[in-house]
């Protein structure tokens, strides 16, 4: 009877993770999706040289693509988050926030 009892106590059970994965992974997929919308209309922006109000736009929309990018990261730094979720959800934030500040800082 003992060790079914310490078999239950573990919280980290496979077979109890395929929701929670599913609500943690939701959110983060919006805020990951409006940060790749963001990053994708700084790449595709295209301003003339002294058009300076457009290119301060695109520099702020590259900005906050990372900043929503930084702020899944932190979300995603979470004991809840790092246990139930694997790795792969740190790189696609890595890559495109990168993109995203490689494209504000070269408007």
């Amino acid at each position: 009877m003992s060790t079914w009892r310490y078999r239950r106590e573990n919280i980290d059970l496979p077979e109890d993770q395929g929701c929670l994965r599913w609500v943690l992974g939701v959110p983060l997929g919006l805020l990951y999706a409006l940060a790749a919308y963001l990053c994708w209309t700084a790449l595709a922006a295209r301003p003339a040289p002294l058009d300076h109000p457009f290119r301060e736009d695109v520099q702020a929309m590259g900005y906050l693509s990372t900043g929503l990018c930084a702020l899944g990261l932190l979300i995603t730094l979470t004991p809840l988050y790092r246990r139930t979720m694997n790795r792969l959800w740190y790189v696609l934030p890595l890559a495109l926030g990168l993109t995203a500040l490689i494209r504000a800082g070269t408007v």
